[in-house]
């Protein structure tokens, strides 16, 4: 379910392996427990990194990763884990001074996934 969106500058992927990239991100909301660990509640991380791009004090390198999960964690929970994301990152990325995490919450009234769909009920 939860959602793990990392944009980066390009140049991010000259310091380390997209794949490990996602994997320490991945790890690192696994370890807080607020999720589940297999199915259609299991983690997702997904990548994107930009060639084009404007920062501040012209930082050529950046990562910020866009979080989001379904509503109900506590503010607590929430800080924790964009906490633990940035630290990883920061551990993993030393040379980079641009990392940053932001959660959004789901609203379980209007998510959906094909899952929650019923079986022939393709109509439209």
């Amino acid at each position: 379910m939860p959602h793990f969106i990392i944009d980066c500058s390009e140049s991010i992927l000259s310091f380390v392996d997209p794949n490990e990239l996602m994997q320490s991100v991945y790890t690192a909301a696994e370890s807080t427990g607020l999720f589940a660990k297999s199915g259609v509640g299991g983690i997702k991380v997904r990548l994107r990194s930009y060639t084009h791009f404007t920062n501040v004090d012209a930082h050529e390198h950046f990562v910020h990763v866009f979080a989001n999960i379904m509503e109900g964690r506590t503010q607590e929970q929430k800080k924790a884990l964009s906490e633990k994301v940035v630290r990883t990152l920061k551990r993993l990325l030393p040379a980079v001074h641009i990392i940053s995490m932001n959660i959004r919450d789901f609203e379980k009234a209007t998510y959906c996934n094909a899952m929650m769909i019923k079986s022939g009920d393709a109509s439209e």
